[in-house]
């Protein structure tokens, strides 16, 4: 497999990035010590949030339940009356993800898809009033609207002919030292009470749990799989080019959400390794960090020192080559998206 591996060294400050269901940043327990985490759906969704916002006429996809409505708009668009435009929406829906009883406007489960594939699924259903005939139009090929799909991909249970493996691989991102959420103590203003009023205190009070940690990201992007035909085979070579230039820049540079305007910790990687490999799979470097970071001073030499050490000592042991390896601060971003593009074809 001809791949793409991005090794990812990132601080973040007071944060919230990812919570679990207690409202409490996410943990996992590693090489027997507790560590932040951010799972590896959260960054996807923030990468795929930028990429959309930078090219929205390449990545268009979403996931939605909603999608009822856009579709019988297509249906009447092409010549059906509101009713059977209605009821083609509903057949459609329910072929590929379920009617939600509770609500008519919405299927049971998310289904991700792009206009493009909207438009062909409408136009499909419009010639031929057959809902799985239609829908087998979208296991062809994806347009060029859906290199997200592409990259992220797509499970479809109603219909594993839509089912697609994305060419993306990510890695729940976690710190490289041992860490503790902390709890932050708030109270907010009444503005207009009285300071004399009987009442006088805070209008409100509670409690956030935040951390704050140096984390390590893994992604990669199997390059062989998007040359072929239910991916990004239909693209050019430089259309393939441009798309990963896109989702390595998102990748290093996207952010969760979460609190962003309490808690904003928005920073960028202080170190990236960007490897490309002719064979093989990709090899994540988390083992570096299965002993905890730990020095009296700051985590991101120490950091980047055991990441370097990590890299070289698998490679000199399982023999694991590299067509390129590109360092950031080293080379400027520019410069790494020229060298790792060079190897999409």
């Amino acid at each position: 497999m001809r791949h793409l591996e991005l090794h990812i060294l990132q601080s973040v400050p007071v944060a919230c990035l990812n919570r679990d269901d207690f409202g409490s940043p996410k943990t996992a327990v590693f090489g027997n010590a507790p560590r932040a985490r951010v799972s590896s759906q959260c960054w996807k969704r923030a990468i795929r949030k930028l990429m959309a916002e930078e090219s929205p006429q390449r990545f268009a996809g979403h996931r939605t339940r909603l999608f009822l409505e856009p579709l019988r708009d297509r249906l009447a668009q092409r010549g059906l009356s509101p009713e059977d435009a209605r009821q083609g929406a509903e057949k459609l829906g329910e072929a590929l993800a379920k009617l939600d009883d509770k609500s008519p406007a919405r299927v049971k489960t998310l289904f991700f898809c792009s206009p493009k594939e909207l438009d062909d699924l409408a136009a499909a259903y419009a010639e031929t009033r057959d809902p799985k005939k239609a829908i087998k139009t979208l296991g062809k090929k994806l347009p060029g609207d859906a290199a997200d799909i592409a990259l992220f991909g797509r499970m479809v249970a109603s219909d594993h002919t839509l089912t697609l493996e994305g060419a993306a691989m990510f890695s729940h991102a976690l710190s490289t030292h041992r860490m503790s959420n902390e709890i932050d103590f708030f109270s907010a203003v009444d503005d207009l009470k009285q300071e004399d009023a009987e009442d006088a205190g805070a209008g409100m009070a509670g409690t956030l749990e935040f951390n704050s940690a140096t984390y390590y990201r893994f992604a990669a992007l199997n390059l062989d799989m998007l040359e072929d035909a239910r991916h990004l085979g239909g693209l050019s070579p430089e259309e393939r080019r441009e798309v990963v230039r896109m989702f390595v820049r998102a990748t290093l540079t996207a952010m969760p959400a979460a609190r962003h305007n309490s808690m904003h910790a928005a920073t960028l990687p202080f170190f990236v390794l960007a490897v490309v490999r002719e064979k093989g799979h990709p090899v994540q470097l988390v083992n570096a960090f299965e002993e905890p970071v730990w020095t009296r001073g700051g985590l991101a030499g120490e950091s980047r020192r055991k990441l370097e050490e990590e890299y070289t000592r698998l490679a000199s042991t399982w023999g694991m080559e590299a067509a390129a390896e590109c360092r950031m601060p080293d080379m400027p971003l520019a410069q790494l998206l020229d060298r790792v593009t060079q190897y999409v074809r």
